[in-house]
């Protein structure tokens, strides 16, 4: 990663997309970017990317009702990936974002190799800033969890969506794995260009009454603050791995502060998901750019870049951040 140079404090270079602030809207929270960059008082200073809703080869409905479900210090999703299609989002939707505001990522998912090359290879062929591979997703029943769970088969997803693009590739990382540090090995052997850490945690809701599960799909992906302490040690372990190569980290996981978002960045991450937060404060991201320049700032740093992977571990020497 290598510091901007518009003297502003949160800018930073991405893989070669220039963000704005180190805010990234995740996908699935957003829609595909139009129903956030409208809300009132956003700023393009706001986000510097934003990630789209989990796009497919083909269209789909989604899982059955219910999908959503409020936990303590959480939720659970099982959307689904209900999209238009791939192709609809190139021709359709695409066309009515100003890729002036922000950088829009697309987010690539598919049950089948075959299938997520054709969605990066559409993608490719596209105004669309960066691609990010969703190996991971805890709510369907094929694909996502699969490829994600074993690095064999995220390394061969991640080399077989580099053959067909040459824009910036993230690989977004599972909880849900026995060695997330094996598995990001072996996606930067494939050609990632980044990491997103971590997508949600498997959970499920019981009616205690009906004896039955909340959520239609049985199971869903459980995110907000609850799971925060698992993302920031995902974190942490994938930037003693990454960081050596110079693969940047978009840190991922309960962050609704200021605090939360330091601490990501003091972790490893370069950059910070913002989800669940969104729903029940949409300005909360101009509150965490203000937080963490006023942070900057009282500790003596003149960009946010110098604060990546600073933790200092007791008699560990610390992993600088390579330049990227």
């Amino acid at each position: 990663m290598t510091v901007d140079t518009d003297k502003n404090p949160l800018a930073l270079d991405f893989c070669g997309m220039h963000f704005a602030s180190p805010i990234v809207l995740l996908s699935g929270c957003v829609g595909f970017g139009e129903e956030y960059t409208r809300v009132a008082g956003f700023s393009n200073r706001d986000a510097g990317a934003i990630v789209l809703k989990g796009t497919t080869g083909g269209a789909r409905l989604g899982n059955p009702a219910h999908r959503i479900y409020e936990t303590p210090r959480g939720m659970l999703n099982a959307i689904g990936l209900q999209n238009p299609g791939a192709t609809a989002v190139v021709q359709d939707i695409l066309p009515t974002l100003d890729f002036s505001e922000t950088r829009f990522i697309a987010n690539v998912s598919g049950s089948t190799i075959e299938e997520y090359v054709a969605v990066t290879r559409l993608f490719d062929d596209s105004p669309i800033d960066g691609i990010e591979i969703n190996i991971s997703c805890p709510n369907v029943k094929e694909g996502g969890v699969a490829f994600g769970n074993y690095p064999d088969m995220s390394a061969k997803v991640v080399a077989a969506c580099r053959r067909v693009t040459s824009k910036p590739l993230i690989t977004k990382l599972s909880p849900n794995q026995t060695d997330i540090q094996e598995n990001a090995r072996r996606c930067i052997e494939a050609g990632t260009d980044a990491f997103a850490v971590i997508n949600t945690v498997m959970g499920m809701a019981i009616d205690a009454e009906r004896r039955m599960p909340v959520i239609g799909n049985v199971q869903g992906g459980l995110s907000g603050p609850a799971i925060k302490p698992i993302a920031l040690l995902k974190v942490h372990q994938v930037h003693q791995v990454a960081a050596p190569h110079g693969v940047p980290i978009i840190g991922q996981g309960g962050i609704v502060s200021a605090r939360d978002a330091l601490e990501f960045i003091i972790a490893g991450a370069s950059a910070v998901g913002i989800g669940t937060a969104l729903f029940y404060d949409p300005l909360v991201c101009s509150k965490i750019n203000a937080g963490i320049c006023e942070y900057l700032q009282r500790h003596g740093f003149d960009s946010i870049g110098e604060l990546v992977g600073t933790l200092q571990l007791p008699g560990v020497p610390r992993i600088s951040q390579a330049a990227g």
